[in-house]
This record gives structure tokens, sequence and C-alpha cells, in this order.
């Protein structure tokens, strides 16, 4: 496809943030990995430890036609919290920190022209910690991992805190909804 892209998000446990961008008109792969680590094809257990320095993300290839970077990016910052340093609720550790992780130059302008209005708007009421860096070593994760949110909802962690953050995402984002 000429217009797909790919942009890669970490804002905590991938099950979440894979469970929300699985929803969203426009988003033609979502997959759950690890990247901007040091560590070569990492396992979960390892990134678990926080000695790779590889963050939990999700992969996204979308139609730039259909769905906008800004508007990936808009959903990104009200499903997770850009404000908490290595951390997202309870889940606690530099592989859950808040990035964005594009692949050409004009997602990292985007992204930064967003944090800047949100910035300005004192959006959070605190500082927003979000790293904006160029991807980086990027592995899937194991495949028990991928499309998790959909094979167990009722899972306790799916339900307590996936299922709540794609109910926000329907509600605030119905236009962009599949």
């Amino acid at each position: 496809m000429k217009n797909s892209e790919t942009l890669v998000l970490g804002g905590g446990c991938f099950w979440c943030t894979e469970a929300v961008f699985k929803n969203v008109r426009g988003v033609l792969d979502v997959e759950s990995g690890y990247s901007n680590g040091q560590a070569q094809a990492p396992s979960y257990e390892a990134v678990c430890t926080g000695r790779t320095g590889c963050n939990e993300v999700v992969k996204l290839v979308y139609d730039a036609e259909q769905v906008s970077t800004r508007e990936l990016l808009e959903i990104f910052f009200v499903i997770h919290d850009p404000t908490t340093l290595n951390r997202q609720g309870h889940d606690m550790g530099t592989q859950y920190r808040s990035g964005i992780y594009f692949t050409h130059d004009d997602q990292r302008n985007v992204a930064q022209a967003l944090m800047d209005e949100l910035i300005a708007q004192d959006a959070f009421g605190a500082p927003i910690v979000t790293e904006v860096l160029p991807l980086t070593n990027y592995f899937a994760a194991e495949d028990y991992h991928q499309d998790f949110f959909e094979r167990n909802p009722n899972q306790g962690y799916c339900m307590a805190v996936a299922a709540p953050k794609v109910a926000k995402f329907r509600q605030t984002f119905a236009r962009l909804a599949r």
C-alpha cells in the first residue's frame, strides 16, 4: 500500500495499547514487541528485568489516507499517562516508559508539535516525559502476547486495565473507531 506508514508507541503494557489500536480505523496491523533497547531478540522475561533497556511497544502499520499520525498520537496521549517516568498505573520499570519511536522525520515533527501544544495547554498538569526517538532494535514479542486482549477478555488484568482503555478510546474517538 503506497500510503502505509509504520509508527511504534510505548504506552505501558503492550496488551492494553494493542487492544486500543486494533480498534482504530485505518490501522492495518498492530504487533506487540520490544524496542529501543540494547538487547538483541529479547525475551519477555529479560525485558521484565529492566536490564535490556527495551520498552514494551506496539508497532502500528497504518493507512495515512484513513488515519493521520497526529490522530494516532492524540489517541496515544488519551489512553496512557505521559507524565509518569517508567510507570503506567501499577506497572513499573523502564519497559513501561512513554515513548514515540518514529520511522521518518515527519512523524517526529508531528509528535513534537502535538507535545508542544499539550505542554502549552498544561493538558496534564504535570510535565510530559514521553521520549521521542528514532525506532531502533525492534523485535516482535512472543506469539502468546499477540492479540492478548482479544483472546483473553476475561483475564483479570484485561478486565481491569485494558477494557477501560478500549472504552475510553471508543467514547473519546468514536469517529475513528472501526
